[in-house]
């Protein structure tokens, strides 16, 4: 299979994305070396925060949190998922699975000897960041959850997914920056628009961002809905806060967070927001916010 990495001449001058970028080559058994990238800031030595994106997005998502939790003295790191920003692309669709995601996220967390950590993880960034704190629970302080859940394929999905999922198939030009603008109630700049359609030169790239939506469990016997299922077990023991930021406008999500606060123990007596103006991606349009409401879960711990 072809491993494609996006010419670092694409991200240069994103707009209030100068953060430092770190590189930590993970390797898979059917790809070889992948390169995955993250951007580290902050203190260290400060509290750790890592921040999980979805799709189509990158770690681009997070520039207005980012800066908010360096001033409030967080060391914080945010990767690109495979397939995203700065990171390796697999040409081929069949390399992208719920399960290689897993592995893959799994393999560069391992790779930075987390302890102590603050997640705060949105869309596929919640599929696989919780899958990560079910399978280290013992390495993470708590979770803040936004527009995210942990499907196993019970129940009917929203028709704003399912109309998502046909979308991302259907449409001939799959412009991540207009996807980006579709779901905010913030109005992008045309440079911001550029900046999230930087990591895909042409379709070859866009392998990852296609697969996503089609990765969702959506029925029971989906391939990860057990594991999902196993996940979930570990999550209804884990007693850390767990706080929910999900946003009124995001058509996809709405009412997952009930979920979240009813099963996980962590999530009881947590001062839970619908945040207003919120659409699905979030950091967009209550950035700042976010991060302060991340900044206040660790005062609270400390």
């Amino acid at each position: 299979m072809t491993v494609l990495r996006t010419p670092e001449a694409r991200f240069e001058q994103l707009p209030d994305f100068d953060f430092p970028v770190a590189y930590t080559t993970i390797t898979d058994e059917a790809l070889g070396d992948i390169r995955i990238a993250h951007v580290e800031a902050g203190p260290e030595g400060g509290p750790k925060v890592l921040l999980m994106h979805g799709e189509p997005s990158w770690s681009f998502l997070y520039r207005k949190m980012i800066a908010v939790l360096v001033d409030g003295g967080a060391r914080v790191y945010a990767p690109d998922l495979v397939g995203f920003g700065r990171s390796d692309k697999p040409e081929e669709k069949e390399a992208y699975t719920y399960a290689n995601h897993v592995r893959w996220m799994q393999a560069w967390f391992d790779a930075q000897r987390f302890q102590d950590l603050t997640l705060f993880c949105q869309d596929w960034g919640g599929l696989l960041g919780l899958r990560l704190v079910a399978a280290n629970a013992d390495r993470f302080a708590g979770v803040v959850a936004s527009n995210t859940f942990l499907p196993t394929g019970e129940g009917k999905p929203s028709e704003g997914f399912l109309n998502w999922r046909k979308f991302s198939q259907a449409v001939p030009d799959f412009d991540s920056g207009m996807i980006l603008q579709g779901a905010t109630t913030t109005e992008l700049s045309a440079d911001e628009v550029s900046a999230y359609n930087a990591p895909f030169p042409d379709d070859r790239y866009k392998a990852g961002a296609r697969m996503f939506p089609l990765l969702v469990p959506i029925s029971e016997d989906d391939p990860e809905a057990p594991a999902n299922r196993k996940a979930w077990a570990a999550l209804e023991r884990f007693e850390k806060p767990f706080l929910t930021l999900f946003g009124s406008d995001d058509p996809v999500t709405r009412g997952s967070e009930e979920v979240l606060q009813a099963r996980i123990p962590g999530a009881k007596g947590q001062p839970h927001r619908i945040i207003e103006g919120g659409h699905h991606f979030i950091q967009e349009d209550a950035g700042p916010e976010l991060a302060k409401e991340i900044l206040a879960m660790i005062a609270r711990r400390a």
